[in-house]
């Protein structure tokens, strides 16, 4: 007889060490490496160019409007507790989130930026887990390609395809349509360059 797999908690998850990144997938603790530089660059400027006029200009001439938040842990269930890259709320709909740990609303806009080492997890289990719980509005920003990849659920629970750019565009990216987007200042500078790899390890350097 097998025995019965016990699905942790975020009780558990707390109980980890001070500063340890992790998350609470089906119950299982998920404890991602810490990011490289470009996949921290990527992440604050995607916050600067989406959060600044949709979260820090509101009042102030931007379209304002939302919560942008960086790194909130974010409970889909008992036993899903996750820490986007970036998730976005309307602000309807999350009136204060400051003291709320975990944030019990389900995004309407979430962020994650990929490296090698997650990229199945960002593009296979939270995509799926997001679609489960009811995000509308998810991106996956690849650093090491330069793209940007958006996708939209609709009223089925499925995916669908809301656009995919490279550094060289110039785009409106549902949902924040209102502003126009430079895709290639999500990124280092220096064009199409990309990551060098340890021949031993099989890893990004």
């Amino acid at each position: 007889m097998q025995p019965v797999r016990t699905r942790a908690t975020y009780e558990e998850l707390l109980a980890l060490p001070e500063g340890e990144r992790a998350e609470l997938v089906d119950g299982a603790l998920v404890t991602p490496p810490s990011p490289l530089p470009r996949h921290s660059l990527a992440q604050g400027a995607t916050r600067r160019f989406i959060g600044g006029p949709f979260d820090d200009d509101d009042g102030r001439g931007g379209p304002g409007g939302w919560w942008t938040l960086l790194e909130v842990d974010v409970r889909l269930s008992p036993h899903d507790v996750v820490r986007p890259d970036l998730a976005g709320w309307r602000r309807e709909r999350l009136e204060a989130p400051w003291d709320q740990r975990p944030i019990d609303v389900v995004p309407d806009w979430v962020c994650e930026v990929v490296s090698p080492s997650n990229a199945a997890h960002d593009r296979v289990t939270k995509r799926r887990l997001y679609a489960a719980h009811g995000v509308l509005h998810y991106w996956i920003v690849d650093p090491s390609e330069r793209t940007v990849e958006a996708l939209r659920l609709d009223a089925a629970g499925a995916w669908i395809d809301a656009g995919s750019f490279d550094d060289t565009s110039l785009a409106r990216i549902p949902p924040f349509e209102a502003v126009e987007l430079e895709v290639g200042r999500l990124f280092p500078p220096g064009g199409h360059d990309r990551p060098a790899y340890s021949l031993a390890s099989g890893t990004e350097q």
